[in-house]
């Protein structure tokens, strides 16, 4: 049974892809580090470097979005001469939409292009694309041209269009519905873009519940466990060909139901053994990750060799698992237990290649080096989940890591939605600043909308820790807090 976990409910977003009862995928968006890639924004030309044939624009963040020569509609269509410069098409002051292709990375702006694309559930419409494209995913040819063909009678000047996997369970009538949908999207967009006077955003591209509808169109049976009636009447929407899409009613947790936060600790954990004994270390550092597999307790029935090869072809099924799960990204580096044979490996390096051939990012494995370290790279979309959910700890001056105080924050809204509905009053918290602050939000604002919900009324008392922390001392008659707090 596939099994797709959404917990929409709270400003942490996670969802999971449970495949024959194991963790396959996982997922976990907070508000600081929600993706911004797929929004769109006004921006004004602040630099252009005719030397490198791109330009800085200000769209309103904290740093420039780069923009290529190449990603301008204007130099896309032109039938012109290809070798002009950037300056033909762009001078500084000049006012231009621009949606981010690669978000913000440490000291770098994000990535952005001219070219807009607008993703519809089964249709992505580009404005100024100048293509008529069709999922390859769809197996019948004859169908795919047809697609094609509809898709070349639609298209108006120098639209894109890219028909999704979607399409083959559809009617065309409502592709395009769909079509004119998008068109008036864009048109309301230029005509809010011309209205602003600074930089900043027009759209925002919900980047999380995309992620899910790509996860839950690729199930051909299953179901999907959600927590809001909000998320459900979405997922419905779009989701047809799954067989249940059932809403969380329980007061505890959807994650802690499922045994996902167990989970979620596990993916943050320097060691993970192997279901024979062996395990593997994983050391992440900002280059570059590093997997060293070790035998641990497994020693085998057979010759030593064969022994080894064993114990690598199961590690490299869980390596590509825990890639997934902690969202690793850039340079990957593999110690598999030393191969004496170039087979050995070639059987090793095929196994882990098969693995990753179930994971939606781009991978490429390189191959072995002279010491015998696999090379591979995975494309970057998102941070890595250690990086989402611990923060570097003050006590050690960072050479370790705890939870973040966001984290914690988090952890404790969600432990107070369980109390909806419960004959409570009141319940009294000791926290660190830091955690009641988050929690708390601005002006107190998040814990108002939260008592509203839960129809309880929260005190806090304030401790000093070394680390984010908080604890439930107290849950009774509201005189009772009152008295303690």
């Amino acid at each position: 049974m596939n099994t797709v976990v959404v917990n929409g409910m709270g400003r942490e977003k996670r969802y999971a892809f449970i495949k024959d009862h194991k963790l396959e995928k996982l997922v976990v968006e907070q508000p600081q580090h929600r993706s911004i890639v797929g929004s769109i924004y006004l921006g004004i030309v602040e630099k252009v470097l005719p030397g490198l044939n791109a330009a800085f624009i200000d769209i309103g963040l904290e740093k420039k979005g780069f923009l290529h020569r190449d990603k301008l509609p204007a130099f896309f269509v032109s039938k012109e001469d290809k070798n002009k410069s950037i300056a033909a098409y762009l001078h500084q002051g000049e006012k231009i939409l621009v949606q981010v292709e690669k978000g913000m990375a440490r000291s770098k702006g994000p990535r952005v292009t001219g070219i807009i694309e607008l993703g519809g559930d089964r249709i992505v419409y580009a404005p100024q694309g100048k293509f008529v494209a069709v999922s390859k995913k769809m197996a019948d040819q004859t169908i795919r041209e047809e697609w094609r063909q509809l898709g070349n009678e639609l298209k108006q000047r120098d639209e894109g269009l890219f028909f999704r996997t979607a399409c083959s369970e559809c009617f065309k009538e409502d592709v395009i519905v769909e079509l004119e949908q998008l068109r008036t999207m864009y048109e309301k967009m230029v005509q809010t873009s011309k209205l602003m006077k600074k930089p900043g955003l027009v759209m925002k591209r919900d980047f999380f519940l995309e992620e899910v509808k790509a996860v839950i169109s690729t199930l051909n049976s299953g179901r999907v466990v959600v927590d809001t009636f909000e998320l459900k009447q979405e997922l419905e929407a779009v989701c047809l060909h799954v067989e249940l899409i059932y809403q969380h009613h329980q007061r505890e947790d959807i994650f802690s139901i499922y045994r996902l936060d167990h989970e979620i600790e596990n993916a943050l954990r320097k060691v993970v053994w192997l279901e024979n004994g062996a395990y593997l270390v994983f050391d992440e550092t900002e280059a570059l990750t590093v997997i060293d597999v070790n035998t641990g307790q497994f020693s085998g029935k057979h010759n030593p060799q064969d022994t080894v090869t064993m114990t690598n072809l199961v590690a490299a099924d869980e390596i590509a698992r825990q890639i997934r799960l902690r969202n690793l990204a850039g340079m990957i580096l593999v110690d598999f237990i030393d191969m004496k044979t170039e087979e050995a490996r070639t059987q090793v390096r095929k196994r882990l290649e098969t693995a990753l051939g179930r994971d939606e990012r781009r991978t490429r494995v390189v191959g072995f080096t002279p010491l015998g370290i696999l090379q591979m790279t995975r494309m970057k979309t998102r941070i890595p989940l250690k990086e989402t959910l611990l923060s570097p700890c003050q006590v050690c001056e960072g050479n370790g890591q705890v939870l973040s105080a966001e984290t914690v924050a988090f952890r404790l809204e969600r432990e107070l939605l369980q109390f909806r509905g419960k004959d409570i009053e009141a319940v009294l918290i000791e926290a660190t600043e830091d955690v009641r602050s988050i929690f708390a939000g601005e002006n107190g604002s998040e814990q108002k909308l939260l008592e509203n919900a839960c129809g309880i009324e929260l005190y806090f008392t304030i401790e000093e820790g070394p680390k984010p922390y908080y604890r439930i001392k107290q849950i009774g008659e509201k005189k009772n807090i009152a008295i303690t707090g």
